[in-house]
């Protein structure tokens, strides 16, 4: 099974990091106010990074990893993979 690391831009400009099995259900949660605390005080504005690993001791070692990163950082970890993306589909 595999699990992802998330990271959430929020509508103030911030930043959330979380880890999940399920991506696109875990950002409909924090959507509707259900997903975690910070989500509900800085609302999220849409998904800019997910990464996957095979187990959810990586995930959450990736996750705190990520947690430490400043918010120059983390905008960087999501361009970084929209590029990432881009190429891929021009491929």
């Amino acid at each position: 099974m595999s699990y992802y690391v998330y990271i959430i831009l929020c509508e103030d400009g911030s930043f959330y990091t979380g880890y999940t099995k399920n991506v696109d259900s875990r950002v409909s949660l924090h959507k509707r106010g259900k997903g975690a605390r910070y989500t509900r005080m800085h609302r999220p504005k849409k998904l800019v990074y997910a990464e996957e690993f095979s187990s959810r001791a990586e995930a959450m070692k990736r996750e705190k990893k990520i947690k430490t990163l400043s918010h120059n950082q983390k905008l960087q970890l999501a361009r970084s993979q929209r590029k990432r993306k881009r190429t891929e589909s021009a491929a």
